[in-house]
């Protein structure tokens, strides 16, 4: 007998990449509006998008459970999966750029506050003119956040305050930095190389943000003297950046520790003065992190050799 065909079978499992990206991007940011404007679409393409995902796999992906979105248990088979698609696409787009020697599109970075407003504005000025058709993009934070979006990939470099403990990065330590005592021109200490760690702590103090490298530096340096900063110090007022703390400092509302970076113009103007903390040396170093799990891209590649290459003439001769 002649073979017979079902002419009701379904038709194969089928989808796109463009599908995959924004079904990730979409359990990502747990929403579809966040989504539409990070995959550049309007939310209606989004949702139309993923609809007819849905229906090329026979199956719903997604829960909407009012503002929540949920994966149902296929909707977590397929995002493993869907991931895994994606870091291939990436990876042969890379191998596919080095190859044909492209230096040219967009590199994400993060910079902790120190190095992100005094150090890499010069450094990638410098970048930008050895590779005029690579753009930077740096976000300034604090160092937690900016460890927290290289791990995700968000970033794809980070320059940060301290060491990080996170074994996911591999890490190249930059510049060094000194952490200093400032105080308005005409403090009874402006005058003094140095004070001590008692007359410190009988001073109006203003704290940093918690999260930021000079507080982590300051309060381990601390420690090690058997005191606790937030304990002893006489806080009153804490600020999440370098450029808050200066305007108190300069406002007279107390004194702080900062980066002897973040101070040079206004010491260099005579508007603050730089003390030290008798017999507490505190030294610290900027390092570049990366996630050691991803691809760096041959753009992404020259601004980190680029990074290491200016801190080691830094070394030689201080910028």
């Amino acid at each position: 007998m002649p073979k017979r065909f079902d002419t009701l079978a379904k038709p194969p499992l089928d989808f796109d990449l463009r599908q995959l990206e924004i079904f990730c991007k979409i359990v990502e940011l747990g929403s579809f509006s966040k989504a539409a404007r990070a995959v550049f679409l309007t939310q209606a393409s989004v949702s139309e998008r993923i609809a007819t995902l849905e229906t090329g796999l026979g199956t719903r992906l997604l829960d909407r459970q009012g503002r929540r979105i949920a994966l149902t248990r296929a909707g977590e088979l397929f995002y493993r999966h869907a991931g895994s698609m994606l870091e291939m696409k990436r990876v042969a787009c890379l191998e596919m750029e080095n190859f044909l020697g492209r230096k040219q599109g967009e590199v994400h970075m993060g910079g902790s506050t120190i190095p992100g407003e005094y150090i890499l504005p010069e450094i990638i000025g410098k970048f930008n003119r050895k590779y005029p058709l690579i753009s930077v993009w740096t976000t300034i934070a604090d160092t937690r956040e900016i460890e927290a979006r290289v791990q995700t990939g968000e970033l794809e470099l980070g320059v940060i305050g301290y060491q990080s403990t996170n074994k996911i990065f591999t890490q190249h330590e930059l510049w060094q930095d000194e952490l200093i005592l400032a105080v308005p021109s005409d403090h009874r200490w402006a005058s003094k190389e140095s004070v001590s760690l008692e007359a410190l702590f009988q001073e109006p103090f203003i704290l940093r943000g918690a999260g930021s490298g000079t507080m982590e530096i300051m309060t381990s340096r601390l420690r090690a003297k058997g005191r606790d900063p937030v304990g002893c110090l006489r806080v009153v007022a804490r600020f999440g950046t370098s450029t808050a703390v200066k305007e108190g400092i300069k406002a007279r509302l107390g004194v702080s520790i900062l980066s002897s970076r973040a101070i040079d113009t206004e010491v260099r103007a005579g508007i603050l003065k730089a003390v030290r903390v008798r017999g507490i040396p505190m030294f610290r170093s900027f390092f570049l992190i990366k996630d050691r799990m991803r691809t760096a891209s041959p753009i992404s590649q020259a601004l980190q050799d680029f990074l290491i290459a200016s801190s080691q003439d830094q070394a030689k001769s201080p910028l």
